[in-house]
């Protein structure tokens, strides 16, 4: 095989610039272009990305979605107020409730001991043991005004209804003291 010389008096030029530079400077891209080292690029790693493997299918320690427990709202202070005498509806007030028609409700004073609640002030004549029935009420989503359900503007968003077991004797604005909250049925303290 055949010797070259070293080229340590020879020049070559640059296939980048153009310029002649001496020899043994030379370096060889990897585009095969033969540069001087001061005009070298090497290769951008964005040109041969490194391989990724395909995405995990599934979590080590997985666990179900996380159900809600259930929970009471607390109510304004004195939120009831009777629709009129010899009637058994009962408006309530609870700004942004987002409860539905057909919910059924259980009103609840304050907690107590050994999972109790206490008994909410009464209303308009109808009892607060007569509000906090343990099987609850079924509510319809408006506030009752002028024999009918009005669900227009905070009407609706506010204020939900419900017929107690016994007729009201007097007409009252705001009745049932504080705390009083409402929630599911099967609530314990």
């Amino acid at each position: 095989m055949a010797r070259f010389a070293k080229g340590s008096r020879a020049l070559a030029i640059s296939d980048r610039s153009g310029a002649a530079f001496p020899y043994r400077e030379m370096v060889k891209e990897w585009t095969g272009a033969w540069v001087h080292v001061s005009e070298f690029e090497p290769k951008q790693p964005q040109l041969e990305p490194h391989p990724v493997g395909a995405d995990p299918q599934g979590l080590l320690h997985a666990r179900p979605a996380r159900v809600e427990f259930p929970v009471t709202d607390i109510l304004p202070e004195n939120p009831f107020q009777t629709y009129q005498i010899g009637s058994p509806i009962v408006n309530v007030s609870l700004p942004g409730h987002g409860y539905t028609t057909g919910d059924v409700r259980r009103f609840r004073g304050s907690p107590g001991t050994a999972g109790t609640f206490s008994t909410p002030n009464g209303v308009g004549g109808i009892t607060g043991s007569t509000i906090a029935k343990a099987v609850g009420y079924t509510i319809t989503v408006g506030k009752y005004i002028n024999g009918a359900t009005n669900t227009t503007g905070t009407n609706g968003t506010d204020w939900f209804h419900f017929s107690a077991d016994t007729n009201a004797t007097s007409v009252v604005n705001g009745g049932g003291g504080y705390p009083v909250s409402v929630g599911p049925v099967t609530l314990e303290a």
